[in-house]
C-alpha cells in the first residue's frame, strides 16, 4: 500500500466511514504508540499537538488528510504520530505484493447482448459492463453486471412478465391496472402494477434479494406446496429467500440509495458474506477473484466509492488477514506470509 492508500485509509477513519476492521486496525496502531504514555492531554496541548500532527503528514502526504478530534486516551504525541505513519508505510509496503492499479470509472451503460430468440428479447451483460432497457409498456429497467434477462417482444393482453434469469436489476414498472407486471426469478415471483424495485439473483449467491423502493409488491415462493408461501413487501421493507433452507424472511432497510448503488458503480457491504463481496468486486472491475487463500467463510462490512481495484482489495486484504495478486484480469486472494 502506497502513501496515497494509506491516507484514504486515514481519511476514511477519520470521517467515520470506514468499516468496524479498518477502525479497528487504526485504533489498535494508536493503542500501541499510547502503550507507551502515561498522561492524558488537556484540550490546549490537543489543539497544539493536533497543529503538529498535521504538519508532520502534510510533509509525507499531499494534500493533508483532515484530522478530527479523537478521544484523549487514543491520541498519540505529534512525534510519535508522525513515527506511526512512517512505521505504518513501511509495514503495508512491506507486505504487499507488486499490483496493477485499474482506472476508477464508473461502469459503462453499454456492452449488453442482445438476441431476438422464439419472441423474446435476451439480454446479458458482461463483468464490468450495465444496461438501461425500455420496455414497450414504459416500464425501465436497469441491469447491473454479469445479468441475464429475457422479457417478451410485445406484452399481451393480461400480464407483464420479465426473466430475470441470473444477476441483478432495478425495475420501475410503469402502472397499469388491467396487467400487472412480474418479475420471475427461478424461486420466486415479484408482481407489482406501478412501482420500483431491486432483485439480486446471482447463482453464486446463496439468497435472492428483493428491495421495495416505492409502491407496492407481493412475492410468492415458486415450487412450494406450502399454502402461506407468499409476502407483502411496503416501500424500505426486503425479503431474502435462503436457497437451501427455501425460506422467505422479511427485514426492512434505511437508505434506498444504498440498495442501488450499484448503479453508480458503487460498493456497499453490510456484514456481506465472502461471496457476496467477491461478486461485488468481479462486476465493478470485470475481473474474476479466485480464493487460494485457508480463508473461505467470513463476512465484511464497509463501502467504497471512487477507490481503484487495488486500493479496495488493499483495505479488505488488511482487515481479514490476507493478501492478493493481480495477473491480468483475475485476482488471487492468498494466505499472508
Amino acid at each position: 500500500m502506497d502513501t496515497e492508500q494509506i491516507k484514504i485509509l486515514l481519511e476514511r477513519y477519520q470521517q467515520g466511514s470506514c468499516s468496524p476492521e479498518e477502525a479497528n486496525i487504526i485504533e489498535q496502531w494508536f493503542e500501541q504508540i499510547n502503550s507507551r504514555q502515561s498522561t492524558l492531554v488537556d484540550d490546549t496541548a490537543l489543539d497544539l499537538q493536533l497543529d503538529e500532527v498535521k504538519q508532520r503528514i502534510h510533509e509525507q502526504i499531499t494534500p493533508a488528510p483532515r484530522v478530527r478530534r479523537m478521544r484523549p486516551w487514543l491520541l498519540p504525541s505529534a512525534a510519535a504520530a508522525a513515527v506511526l505513519l512512517a512505521a505504518g508505510l513501511f509495514w503495508f509496503n512491506s507486505q504487499r505484493q507488486p499490483t496493477v492499479n485499474l482506472p476508477i470509472t464508473q461502469l459503462p451503460i453499454t456492452g449488453g447482448n442482445r438476441v431476438i430468440k422464439d419472441g423474446f428479447v435476451e439480454i446479458t451483460t458482461p463483468k464490468g459492463h450495465q444496461e438501461n432497457i425500455k420496455l414497450d409498456d414504459g416500464s425501465t429497467i436497469s441491469l447491473n453486471a454479469n445479468s441475464k434477462l429475457r422479457y417478451p417482444e410485445h406484452f399481451g393482453s393480461a400480464e407483464r412478465s420479465v426473466y430475470l434469469d441470473e444477476g441483478e436489476a432495478l425495475f420501475n414498472a410503469a402502472p397499469d391496472a388491467n396487467r400487472h407486471f412480474v418479475v420471475r426469478t427461478a424461486e420466486i415471483a415479484t408482481t407489482a402494477l406501478g412501482t420500483t424495485f431491486n432483485i439480486r439473483a446471482y447463482d453464486a449467491e446463496n439468497k435472492v434479494t428483493v428491495a421495495l423502493l416505492t409502491g407496492k409488491v407481493k412475492v410468492d415462493q415458486l415450487h412450494n406446496s406450502q399454502d402461506n408461501n407468499s409476502l407483502i413487501l411496503m416501500p424500505s421493507e426486503q425479503i431474502s429467500y435462503d436457497r437451501q433452507l427455501l425460506s422467505l424472511i422479511k427485514t426492512s432497510f434505511n437508505k434506498a440509495d444504498e440498495v442501488t448503488a450499484w448503479k453508480q458503480g458503487y460498493l456497499v457491504f453490510k456484514d456481506a458474506p465472502y461471496i457476496e463481496l467477491m461478486t461485488g468486486i468481479e462486476n465493478r472491475y470485470g475481473v474474476t477473484v479466485i480464493n487460494e487463500s485457508s480463508k473461505t467463510a467470513w463476512n465484511y462490512t464497509g463501502n467504497f466509492r471512487n477507490e481503484s481495484l487495488t486500493e479496495v482489495m488493499d483495505i479488505i486484504c488488511i482487515a481479514k488477514s490476507l493478501s492478493y495478486t493481480i495477473k491480468n484480469d483475475t485476482v488471487y486472494l492468498v494466505n499472508k506470509k
